[in-house]
């Protein structure tokens, strides 16, 4: 999964980023570099308790929707992957019949958003859960 994150920096100051689609998720780091693959971590440890509090994962935005926002106005933009497998358990391989119509359009949003085809279905059948408890 793909997340654009605002990247900040101050005359006097380490770089700062912030995962504008994951309110509260922030890292910091003494280099791009550094800051670049601390924010992995905080993504995946901000995923991680959602995950164990049964909340859905925000679906990543594009970046030029987050430009507007006057709080990100001098920031640079870049994109941070992180994988998935790494927080959700192990993947168990399932058999299951979809419309071809429907699967088309999961396959052109998937590829839109760079998730995969499981991906995408995973992350839809726990937000249904999530929206359907009782």
């Amino acid at each position: 999964m793909k997340f654009p994150i605002a990247i900040h920096k101050d005359e006097h100051s380490d770089f700062g980023v912030t995962v504008p689609d994951l309110p509260g998720c922030f890292s910091a780091g003494n280099s791009l570099e550094d800051a670049m693959l601390q924010t992995e971590e905080a993504i995946l440890c901000h995923l991680e308790g959602l995950l164990s509090d049964n909340e859905p994962i925000p679906q990543p935005k594009m970046i030029e929707s987050h430009k507007e926002n006057k709080e990100f106005e001098k920031c640079i933009w870049a994109i941070v992957s992180v994988d998935l497998e790494k927080i959700s358990g192990k993947a168990k391989r399932v058999n299951i019949t979809i419309p071809e119509r429907i699967l088309s359009q999961i396959d052109e949003y998937a590829m839109k958003t760079g998730d995969s085809r499981s991906g995408l279905l995973t992350q839809a059948a726990l937000e249904y859960i999530h929206d359907h408890k009782r």
